[in-house]
C-alpha cells in the first residue's frame, strides 16, 4: 500500500512512453469511432436515427431559421422542434437552442453550407483555433520549450473531452480557444485579451466569473475591453435581429432552467455541476441550488485570494479556467475542454520548477476525467470531473497560502 501511495504522489507512473502511447491509443479509438458513425450513417442521420454531429443540428436549424428572417424561432421550442424534423426526419430527437442571441451570427454564416460541410467546417476550423491558442498559452508559459515538443500536440488531439465535444458537435473547442488565448495575451496585450473574453458571451456560464478575477488585480483596460465588445455585440445583434430576440431569449431560459437544468431533461450524469450531483442523488431543487451557491462563493473567494496572492500566473490562468467550469450549475461534459489550458499551465510550470506531491496524478484525473464522468455519475453515482476539478483547484489555493507565507515570513 505504501509503494502504491509513493508512486501516486511522485507520479512516477506516468512514463514517456505512456505520455505517448496512451493519447496515442484513444486517438486511434477516436478516429475508428467517427470512420463507424460515418459507414453506418444514412442520409443526414447515423445509425441510431440521430443527426450526424447531434448537437450541431440545433446550431444548423437556428441559423437556416436567422437566414429566413425569423431569429425569434431557435427560442421557441416547438418551432425549433418542427425545424429540425423538418431538415433531418421525422424520427429526429429534440435538440435544443440554449445560447445567447450573440451565437446566432456563428449559426447563420454556418447555414449558408450543405449541412454536412458546415458541420465539417464548424468541427475543423473549432478545432484548428483551439489547438493554435493552446500552441500560443504553451509559448508563453513558464517552460516554452513544450510548444516545439511535439507530444503536447498528441496529448490535446486526444484528450477525453476533446472527443466528447467531436461528437457532439460542440462549441468547447471555440469557448477554450477565446480563453486559452485570452489568458496568453493577458499581459502582453490586455486590450485584444478583453476582446476575446468579451466573446466569451455566446456561453455567459462560463465568462461571469472572468470580470471577478480582473477586477480583483485591478486589470481595468481587460476589463474595459471585455464591456465594450459585449456591448458591442449587443448592439449588433439588435440591429441585425431585431429588439424581439430579447424577451425570446429570456423566455427561453426559462425551459432550459426548469426542464433541462431543474428537471434534468438531458440527464443528471450528463452535467457536470455540485447542483446535478444533489439532484442526482435525490436531492431537492432547493437543496441542489444551495450547495452550488454555497460552493461558487467558496470557489470565487479562494479565486479572488489566488489572484491576489504571489502565486505563479500559471496557477492564476489554471484557477480562473477551474472556477469557469465549477461555479456554474449548467456544465457539460464536452464543456470539460476547458481543462485542456489548466493541464498544460500546470505542466508546464511542473517542468520549469518541478512537480508537487499528486500534482501528475491530479493532472492525469484531469485528462481523463472527461472521458468517463458520464459513465460513473450514471451508474456509479460518482462525479469524477467535479472531483478532479476540485482536488486541482485546491492544490492551487494551497499553493497561493504558502506563497503568501513565505512573502509574509521574508517580511520578517
Amino acid at each position: 500500500m505504501a509503494k502504491i501511495v509513493h508512486l501516486l504522489r511522485r507520479g512516477d507512473f506516468l512514463t514517456r512512453e505512456r505520455l505517448t502511447l496512451l493519447p496515442g491509443g484513444l486517438l486511434l479509438g477516436y478516429v475508428l469511432s467517427v470512420v463507424f458513425l460515418v459507414l453506418t450513417a444514412h442520409g443526414l442521420s447515423d445509425y441510431d436515427g440521430r443527426p450526424l454531429g447531434t448537437d450541431f443540428s440545433n446550431v444548423y436549424a437556428a441559423g437556416v431559421a436567422a437566414l429566413g428572417g425569423d431569429a425569434t424561432l431557435p427560442f421557441d421550442v416547438h418551432r425549433q422542434f418542427a425545424l429540425e424534423r423538418l431538415l433531418f426526419g421525422a424520427a429526429t430527437p429534440f435538440y435544443g437552442w440554449h445560447y445567447p442571441p450573440y451565437f446566432l451570427f456563428v449559426a447563420m454564416a454556418l447555414a449558408k453550407l450543405p449541412y454536412l460541410a458546415a458541420l465539417a467546417v464548424w468541427q475543423g476550423g473549432s478545432l484548428l483555433l483551439y489547438l493554435s491558442a493552446m500552441w500560443l498559452l504553451l509559448r508563453k508559459s513558464p517552460a516554452p520549450e513544450l510548444a516545439r515538443d511535439g507530444r503536447w500536440l498528441l496529448a490535446a488531439v486526444g484528450f477525453t473531452a476533446a472527443f466528447v465535444n467531436l461528437i457532439h458537435g460542440q462549441n468547447g473547442f471555440l469557448t477554450t480557444a477565446l480563453f486559452a488565448a485570452g489568458l496568453a495575451l493577458l499581459d502582453e496585450r490586455p486590450f485584444c485579451a478583453g476582446l476575446l473574453f468579451g466573446l466569451i458571451c455566446y456561453k455567459p456560464q462560463f465568462a461571469v466569473v472572468i470580470p471577478v478575477a480582473l477586477i480583483a488585480t485591478g486589470r481595468w483596460r481587460t476589463m474595459g475591453a471585455m464591456a465594450v465588445t459585449i456591448l458591442l455585440l449587443t448592439a449588433a445583434v439588435t440591429a441585425v435581429f431585431g429588439w424581439a430576440v430579447w424577451p425570446a431569449f429570456a423566455e427561453s431560459m426559462r425551459f432550459t432552467r426548469m426542464v433541462v437544468l431543474e428537471q434534468g431533461n438531458t440527464g443528471f450524469y450528463k452535467i457536470q455541476s455540485m447542483f446535478a450531483f444533489v439532484r442526482l442523488l435525490g436531492g431537492s431543487i432547493a437543496l441542489a441550488y444551495l450547495a452550488q451557491v454555497l460552493l461558487a462563493l467558496v470557489i470565487a473567494a479562494c479565486l479572488v485570494g489566488i489572484w491576489r496572492s504571489r502565486s505563479s500566473l500559471s496557477d492564476k490562468k489554471s484557477a480562473l479556467c477551474l472556477a469557469a467550469l465549477m461555479i456554474t450549475p449548467y456544465c457539460m461534459d464536452y464543456d470539460l475542454v476547458l481543462l485542456a489550458p489548466v493541464i498544460a499551465l500546470c505542466a508546464a510550470q511542473g517542468r520549469a520548477r518541478g512537480f508537487a506531491d499528486f500534482e501528475i496524478l491530479a493532472l492525469v484525473l484531469l485528462w481523463l476525467a472527461p472521458g468517463i464522468t458520464r459513465a460513473l455519475a450514471h451508474h456509479a453515482f460518482i462525479p469524477v470531473a467535479m472531483g478532479a476539478m476540485l482536488f486541482s483547484f485546491m492544490q492551487i489555493w494551497r499553493r497561493s497560502v504558502f506563497s503568501d507565507r513565505m512573502r509574509v515570513a521574508a517580511a520578517r
